[in-house]
């Protein structure tokens, strides 16, 4: 059976994470749903502001507003059961910000990737949010241990790996990925697990391990479970469910592609994503770097000169439906997925499912 799992001084009821996925696809409507089923329902701290009157004048401060009414909103969904997190990219302009603001909103966890947040402990000072470290090897979660554990004199309260078959941003290299070179997951899982230990050790605590990339049913929740895991971590699966916050023709472009369509592409980030090859990606790929105007200054590694597009219109004009001029991120199961369902419909058939399994 799927059982609740300690993190910090808090209890997560159902161990399955909804990843946060930006812009706007999971803000406090799909992640007060999840919560209200006992999950951990994660809001995107990638641009929630950008329905906001002054977000291309003001951007941070649209974002800080939509951070804090989002947590309030998700709460009153959830009734008060399950946790909430935010998904805040180091990567981004302004992180110890938003770090500092999540703080504030009352937010139960933060989840940190698309890049080593080596200084996320500074940030968040003395508050008891959670804080989760993403990681794509044993390599990258051993360095942050041992950064956390010799600056801060702590450990990270959950770990988060997320396997070369998520959608998004992903922290492999592209050859590595065209090439299928890459660690499994199953490996990565053992790798971690593995250097964990002595900081669970030294710290006198469990360190949970929750997996990422590929995780679509019940029966990859149990297998994981089964080899280690406390948990997973579910983004796409939650993007065809009416509670998901994107537009319903974000939702049709996942429902409607096959496996051809889902494709490797490059990032403004300098990471390589997995999205959807629609007409816009398309149109990038043959006619190469677009001209950026109005440059919000989002992301550390962005220069506006010679990206090849923004990332962040890209993906504003996706979430509300303008797919012609939008960008679909998804991770490499998407095409499984043929109708829309609801968050509780989901979490009930994957337990279901998964206990099925579980030994």
């Amino acid at each position: 059976m799927l059982k609740p799992v300690k993190l910090g001084n808090r209890v997560l009821e159902v161990p399955i994470i909804q990843g946060g996925m930006g812009v706007g696809v999971s803000l406090d409507g799909l992640a007060g749903n999840v919560m209200k089923q006992g999950g951990l329902g994660v809001i995107s701290a990638a641009h929630p502001g950008y329905r906001e009157n002054d977000f291309f004048v003001n951007p941070l401060k649209a974002n800080i507003k939509a951070l804090h009414e989002c947590a309030k909103s998700a709460r009153a969904i959830s009734n008060g059961r399950g946790l909430l997190g935010v998904n805040i990219m180091f990567a981004c302009n302004n992180y110890d910000t938003y770090v500092k603001e999540c703080v504030k909103a009352g937010y139960d966890a933060i989840i940190s990737g698309a890049g080593m947040p080596l200084s996320l402990p500074e940030y968040a000072g003395d508050s008891d949010i959670l804080l989760a470290p993403i990681v794509s090897s044993g390599k990258a979660a051993n360095l942050i241990l041992r950064a956390w554990d010799q600056k801060y004199n702590r450990t990270p309260d959950f770990i988060v790996i997320e396997s070369s078959l998520a959608g998004g941003h992903l922290g492999f290299k592209l050859k590595d990925l065209e090439e299928g070179t890459c660690q499994s997951l199953d490996e990565i899982l053992s790798e971690v697990l593995e250097c964990i230990k002595p900081y669970a050790d030294k710290y006198q605590r469990d360190i949970p391990v929750f997996v990422a990339g590929g995780i679509y049913d019940g029966r990859d929740i149990a297998h994981y479970i089964n080899n280690g895991a406390s948990g997973v971590q579910m983004g796409t699966r939650f993007i065809a469910t009416e509670e998901c916050d994107a537009d319903i023709r974000f939702k049709e472009e996942i429902i409607k592609a096959d496996e051809k369509d889902i494709v490797l592409v490059k990032s403004p980030t300098g990471f390589p994503g997995r999205a959807v090859l629609n007409d816009y990606m398309k149109r990038v790929k043959e006619e190469g770097n677009r001209k950026i105007t109005n440059c919000i200054g989002c992301l550390k590694p962005c220069n506006p000169l010679d990206t090849p597009y923004c990332i962040s219109r890209a993906l504003i004009e996706a979430v509300k439906g303008n797919i012609q001029e939008g960008l679909v991120f998804t991770g490499f199961n998407g095409y499984r997925i043929k109708e829309l369902t609801t968050v509780e419909k989901l979490m009930k058939e994957l337990q279901e499912e998964a206990n099925e399994v579980l030994r």
